[in-house]
């Protein structure tokens, strides 16, 4: 993160429409939701691409963002947002879903490949730099033999949503120890637990 008077760039990654609402693949979505919450505030469409809300968070300028387009186009939006607010890659901080982490961990990290996640890939390539800031927020791997792209389409278990409230909490938690105190110590608060 940059001088703290630039503005920063929280993108939820998620599907539009109420078929996706509850999916695995939102949790970008939901993290960006509760944030907005928290501010009070209510996210209006964008010409962008993107359905924006403007407030502070942990005394900066923030635009929290959702893509309207489905996830494997996130990029085009994502850009378009970024040139509106003059916000460079290094302020641009996107919150998604992670095979690669058990549910419901929460890690932190600047730039690196995209795992196989597609709206990462949409992202990467219309920024041409993979040097953004990521919110991963664990989902676990699929059971048995079902195929990846199946599972995160799929709601949260049972099981998992009992756990959701306090971990999509936890995740936004992160996401302002981010944009307040910058990627190392909120690695040092996020990643010890």
């Amino acid at each position: 993160m940059t001088s703290p008077d630039e503005p920063v760039l929280v993108v939820g990654l998620g599907n539009p429409g109420p078929r996706y609402a509850a999916n695995r693949h939102n949790i970008g979505f939901l993290v960006v939701d509760e944030l907005a919450a928290r501010v009070g505030g209510r996210f209006k469409a964008h010409k962008g691409g993107a359905e924006v809300l403007e407030c502070r968070l942990a005394d900066r300028r923030v635009a929290l963002a959702k893509p309207r387009s489905f996830m494997n186009l996130s990029g085009g939006p994502v850009v378009a947002t970024a040139r509106f607010y003059k916000v460079a890659p290094e302020n641009l901080i996107v919150v998604h879903d992670e095979l690669d982490l058990p549910f419901p961990s929460v890690r932190l990290k600047l730039g690196g490949g995209e795992n196989g996640h597609n709206g990462l890939r949409s992202i990467s390539k219309s920024l041409s730099t993979r040097d953004y800031l990521r919110v991963r927020f664990g989902i676990g791997r699929p059971p048995g033999r079902m195929d990846p792209a199946d599972f995160v389409l799929r709601d949260f278990s049972a099981t998992e949503r009992k756990e959701l409230a306090i971990s999509v909490d936890h995740c936004a938690d992160a996401v302002e120890a981010l944009v307040g105190k910058g990627l190392e110590a909120a690695q040092n608060l996020f990643h010890a637990r």
